[in-house]
């Protein structure tokens, strides 16, 4: 190539890259598009001294052409392979693929323009190189094959060699993953092209997550199934589809052992989703009287406690007397209705009774809150605190529930059956037209707050005497 022609397309070179610049706004690219103006303008400086006849000749003329040759192939494979308008590499093509494609073109080039000098040292050079960079190279290669084969992308959930993390880069040398505990890891790819890979992101962006318990053998197998169900519908962080499994993996010493397979959505929020499992099982088993026995080394003994203590229900009755469909009543019988219903515990955020369900009990908050919601809409029409009550329309006419309650707050509530109070209203009939007073007003304030009720069976179930009629027929009175 004559000198000439060398500044010519020099020249050409810089003005298309102006061009260029100007015209795509990937900052990629455009910093690709620098370094080729960097390599031009070098090329102008060596013809520069070949003009002004210093040095070897031969040698800065071979050097001139292969930096004009290095910026045009950097430019165009940047140019050609890159999206114009998005600030990274392509995915199909990615840097290192580029670089290396780069590469291989200029050194066939690069042998051929300066094929006397590199045949002269290419035998020796080749061998000093190949001891001085051999990790080097394996990892650049290594880096190569990953990008080619792609068995993960940047922003993939990964296990390589034991250490988890997403993937932050893949360079000429190694892998960067960024772990759950906020590090920053770096694997060579050599090691990784080495290393068995597990990628939680594909082939579907949900990933299975498995926790194990184990239960006493007293319980059978369906009402635990049951148990974990409810469990599992009140954990936000895992999908309803694909559905959860339950299956008995062992019978060990002291507990069958339950699997619990379950998808969630984003991989970095496995411990998260993990604890709320483990958590809503916890209270859904005590609230079952599901027990997860203790490991079993030697025989033991050790007193039973008590499901509920004096102090407990002297605690429950107190808060019955506060409440308004009681209150009229005396403290003996106060006393007996915390007597005779259990105590159940629910953590935050867990429906206590669902819209549309049927229901044979209500409930009395003895400590926390919890929020009455309309379904599907989700909206909140009450809250309701210490010494309030829900589920009572349900637990004396057998209504299905007219909404859905959840625990705002680890809560405790006093669970009233439909029997208790069937025996307590035969014992005293002069109860039921006071208590049938107070359920149509609470009634007809959650109709209006639904605002969706149907007009004429909102009426008919505001009427003290119609209400107080289903009582009856329900109840058995």
């Amino acid at each position: 190539m004559p000198l000439t022609t060398a500044v010519i397309a020099a020249a050409a070179g810089l003005l298309a890259i102006a061009l260029l610049a100007v015209i795509i706004r990937s900052r990629y690219i455009r910093g690709r598009l620098l370094f080729s103006a960097a390599l031009l303008v070098v090329s102008l400086g060596l013809d520069a001294a070949l003009a002004q006849g210093l040095g070897d000749q031969v040698l800065l003329a071979g050097l001139a052409r292969l930096t004009v040759v290095l910026a045009v192939l950097t430019m165009t494979v940047a140019v050609a392979a890159n999206p114009w308008k998005e600030s990274r590499p392509s995915e199909r093509m990615p840097a290192i693929v580029q670089d290396a494609s780069v590469l291989v073109l200029f050194g066939v080039i690069a042998t051929l323009i300066l094929r006397e000098q590199l045949l002269a040292t290419s035998a020796v050079g080749a061998v000093v190189v190949g001891f001085a960079l051999q990790d080097t190279l394996g990892n650049l290669f290594a880096g190569l094959a990953i990008q080619i084969e792609k068995p993960f992308r940047v922003g993939q959930w990964v296990s390589i060699g034991g250490h988890e993390g997403r993937v932050e880069e893949v360079t000429w040398r190694a892998t960067k993953l960024h772990t759950k505990m906020g590090q920053f890891l770096i694997v060579p790819n050599s090691t990784v092209a080495k290393d068995v890979i597990l990628n939680y992101s594909e082939p579907v962006v949900p990933t299975r997550l498995e926790v194990t318990v184990g239960v006493s053998y007293l319980t059978p197998p369906h009402a635990v199934k049951e148990a974990i169900g409810r469990a599992l519908d009140n954990a936000p962080l895992v999908n309803r589809t694909p559905a959860p499994l339950v299956t008995i993996d062992a019978f060990s010493a002291s507990s069958v052992d339950y699997g619990i397979r379950f998808w969630i959505d984003d991989y970095a929020a496995d411990r998260v989703a993990r604890d709320q499992v483990r958590s809503n099982l916890w209270y859904e088993f005590r609230r079952s009287g599901i027990e997860i026995p203790w490991p079993i080394q030697v025989e033991y003994s050790r007193p039973e406690p008590p499901a509920q203590t004096t102090d407990d229900e002297a605690r429950a009755a107190e808060v019955v007397g506060r409440v308004e469909l009681f209150a009229h009543l005396p403290a003996s019988l106060w006393q007996r209705l915390a007597t005779a219903s259990p105590l159940q515990w629910f953590t935050r955020g867990e429906a206590i009774v669902r819209q549309g369900t049927s229901g044979r009990s209500m409930f009395v908050v003895l400590s926390g809150d919890v929020a009455v919601v309309l379904e599907p809409s989700q909206q909140q029409v009450a809250t309701i605190g210490v010494g309030g009550v829900f589920g009572e329309m349900s637990a004396l006419t057998g209504a299905p529930r007219s909404a859905t309650v959840r625990a705002t707050s680890a809560c405790q509530v006093l669970e009233i059956s439909a029997g208790t109070l069937a025996g307590l209203l035969r014992e005293h009939p002069s109860l039921l037209e006071p208590i049938g007073r107070v359920i149509a007003e609470r009634r007809t304030g959650l109709a209006e707050a639904q605002q969706v009720a149907d007009a004429a069976d909102a009426g008919r179930l505001s009427h003290k005497d119609t209400l107080i009629e289903r009582i009856q027929k329900f109840l058995n009175l």
